[in-house]
């Protein structure tokens, strides 16, 4: 009854914007045209038609309204480094305050300063286009730290007799340092509320997995344990992410990685001397090398599942919290296996030996920052597919250190995993340019049509 009362009435102006819509109810039929009934929508070139907000302006407001920054200002640690940064949020509604005045004039000269649609377009997909490079450059720099943290550490323990697990102890207790990172910006350094229990069962399992990597290196060759241990990474966190998360992987990434794969398959073959079948096999060798490839095939999958729980909690947990996390439970986890596996201690007595330690440490930050933070755009396997560019440069640092000539499998293998990663790294950047391109030229046949 109450529309009956509205039509009704004489007349009814509604006004909802005033550079869009302007509509006047009468008693009389609705769709005959009456003088002072209109309708405008702003075209381009026309007042009003910049006020739309711009893609950075959405950004923006995303951010300002994501769940984790509500998070974080509602539930700030109370113990910070360099200070909290709520001592200058009330001196916002002071200068708000000051400036008063001159509000109306900044507005008008931020919607005279406004874009189009079309360029906000353009911008937006160049950003996207920028972050996608940037993401990809870290991960490949990833990759050549995880091949300079494989010549070290085979430097330390050969030349300066250090042991892995005394290296990956060493190498966690330093790394504690990251507790400043989220210190500084007022994070809980052990996670939000409701998500600690799963960034610690992350910590254990990236933990685990160092530690089994790194006992493996007293078994097996690092070559061989590096490149078990990145083919199972890449091939359990591809089923993984598909089970756990639902994200897929799309038919040119499969069979991409699916090459990868194969390569460091054949840099995995033994060489004449080891597939010897004439020569008796020593039993304790053999179960020391089994167990050094079991311990590798553990630690890939140890990998996998804290890869894919970093990917579900990427927008909850940052990285430097994550380092921190890492680091702690190393820290308690390596010398659990020291202790077990027997490990004898050793300590660096040399400027030189601290040197290699130091770079390993620092190698190993880099490779973790590049890695963590591409987990935030990329899906788990792609991630590890591309850190598999570590088993060639290992290789050819190691040529630099020991002029070794390597197997023909070797080169292969490692010339796969070489072009997979290029063309997996050409695939996702190229088409960008294509579909920022295709975005506009629809936008561009919807400007010109004649219905709008």
């Amino acid at each position: 009854m109450e529309s009956t009362h509205l039509l009704s009435s004489s007349k009814k102006r509604v006004k909802i914007h005033p550079h869009t819509v302007t509509a006047k109810y009468a008693t009389q039929a609705p769709f005959s045209p009456q003088p002072g009934v209109h309708t405008h929508f702003p075209q381009p070139g026309d007042e009003g038609y910049d006020d739309a907000p711009s893609f950075e302006d959405f950004g923006s407001f995303l951010e300002e309204t994501s769940d984790r920054k509500h998070l974080t200002e509602s539930k700030r640690w109370p113990l910070t480094l360099f200070g909290s940064k709520d001592k200058d949020t009330p001196s916002k509604p002071q200068a708000a305050a000051a400036g008063g005045e001159t509000s109306d004039g900044g507005v008008k000269a931020a919607k005279g300063s406004g874009r189009g649609v079309g360029e906000q377009l353009a911008s937006f997909g160049e950003a996207s286009v920028s972050a996608s490079r940037l993401t990809w450059v870290g991960l490949l720099g990833a990759a050549l730290a995880h091949g300079c943290l494989i010549v070290l550490t085979r430097l330390a323990t050969e030349r300066f007799s250090l042991g892995p697990l005394f290296l990956l102890m060493v190498r966690s207790i330093v790394q504690l340092v990251s507790l400043a990172v989220p210190l500084h910006r007022g994070e809980n350094p052990f996670g939000p509320d409701g998500y600690r229990i799963r960034l610690l069962c992350y910590g254990i399992a990236y933990s685990l997995s160092l530690c089994c990597a790194y006992s493996s290196l007293t078994f097996v060759s690092p070559g061989d344990g590096t490149a078990t241990w990145r083919l199972a990474t890449t091939g359990l966190s591809a089923i993984l992410a598909f089970l756990l998360l639902e994200e897929r992987l799309g038919l040119a990434d499969g069979i991409t990685i699916a090459a990868g794969l194969c390569g460091l398959g054949l840099a995995l073959l033994p060489t004449a001397d080891e597939s010897n079948a004439d020569s008796r096999v020593n039993p304790v060798t053999f179960w020391r090398g089994a167990f050094g490839w079991s311990l590798s095939a553990l630690a890939g999958l140890w990998m996998a599942l804290a890869l894919v729980g970093y990917r579900s909690l990427k927008e909850r947990v940052g990285v430097g919290t994550a380092l921190f996390t890492v680091s702690w439970t190393g820290c308690l986890l390596s010398p659990a296996s020291l202790i077990l596996l027997q490990e004898g201690w050793s300590w660096p007595v040399s400027a030189p030996a601290w040197g290699v330690v130091l770079g390993l440490v620092a190698c190993s930050v880099a490779a973790f920052l590049g890695m963590m933070h591409a987990l935030t755009r990329l899906h788990p396997a792609l991630v590890s597919a591309s850190q598999s560019l570590e088993i060639p440069v290992a290789m050819l640092l190691h040529l630099a250190v020991l002029p070794l000539a390597p197997t023909a499998p070797e080169v292969v293998g490692n010339v796969m995993v070489i072009l997979s990663v290029g063309w997996l790294v050409a695939m996702k950047l190229l088409p960008s340019r294509g579909a920022g391109r295709r975005q506009r030229e629809e936008y561009e046949e919807i400007l010109d049509s004649p219905i709008k």
